[in-house]
């Protein structure tokens, strides 16, 4: 049983100069794929569950199906509920056998934001489950704009919340398609100069791959969210495999070669996480 918490894989990733893949599942094709490309790669491996694919399969399904992948893996697992929006849900993650969910209160006022968060942290905690928070808002390609993270704010944030894990907003943003991301490296500076906890970069994919294995290697940034990316090789995939097979209509036997695709570009993700370079 490989199954580990978010602060037993993020705990070694940060004193060890490398990052852990956080990658966003939709559904069991890609969750396999991505920890049999976790395997391959010999690297730990988180399953983020995120809004989209909890509004396609509940929450009880998507714990059941993770900690299985988990527990006959080679490598630790974590089971993760991103971005959770109210205690309720966050709790049914955790009854639902997650080991680890993430509370965003970045819309929230810094106070709201600080006292839910330590309120999840309190409850995620008592039941042997990691929490991670997020302070200043993440915005989205072409769609709402970013509020940089105050380094004050993620120090006040880090201390009374007691999180696990701090994602942060320093020029990255959800959804973007091109790794072509600026992040601002003195924003990052100035945030680790006041914390100890572990950072967290949502919006990975538009992060160049080079730019992660510098800043996992150099920064305490030590998880990386990786949706788009992946998203991206899955449908291509499944294009290619309904274009190629007209007079098929096994949505199993469709949904095939997408497994494969989706490997090779886990593998790839998580190669740019620094876990190589680093040990």
């Amino acid at each position: 049983m490989t199954l580990a918490t978010l602060a037993e894989v993020l705990q070694p990733a940060l004193k060890g100069g490398y990052a852990v893949g956080g990658l966003v599942v939709l559904g069991w094709e890609d969750a396999r794929a991505y920890v049999a490309a976790a395997e391959a790669e010999g690297a730990p491996v988180i399953l983020q569950a995120g809004p989209g694919c909890r509004a396609h399969t509940p929450l009880p399904v998507l714990g059941a199906m993770f900690r299985h992948l988990g527990e006959a893996a080679t490598v630790p697992v974590v089971a993760h509920l991103d971005h959770g929006y109210t205690v309720e849900e966050c709790r049914e993650a955790i009854d639902s056998g997650f080991t680890s969910v993430m509370f965003d209160g970045s819309r929230k006022p810094l106070a709201e934001n600080i006292e839910m968060t330590a309120q999840i942290v309190e409850m995620a905690h008592a039941a042997g489950v990691s929490c991670e928070g997020e302070i200043g808002f993440v915005g989205y390609s072409n769609g709402e704009n970013s509020l940089g993270t105050d380094p004050q704010e993620a120090e006040q944030f880090a201390q009374q919340t007691g999180v696990d894990a701090m994602a942060i907003s320093v020029g990255n943003v959800h959804l973007q398609q091109n790794h072509d991301a600026d992040l601002d490296r003195e924003r990052i500076a100035a945030i680790e100069a006041v914390t100890d906890v572990p950072l967290v970069i949502h919006g990975g994919s538009g992060v160049p791959p080079q730019v992660r294995i510098d800043l996992a290697h150099n920064t305490a940034i030590s998880k990386f969210n990786i949706g788009t990316q992946l998203r991206m090789a899955f449908g291509q995939a499944l294009r290619s495999s309904v274009m190629d097979n007209p007079d098929t209509f096994d949505r199993v036997e469709l949904l095939k070669p997408t497994e494969p695709a989706v490997t090779q570009a886990a593998r790839e993700a998580i190669r740019s996480m620094g876990y190589r370079t680093a040990n």
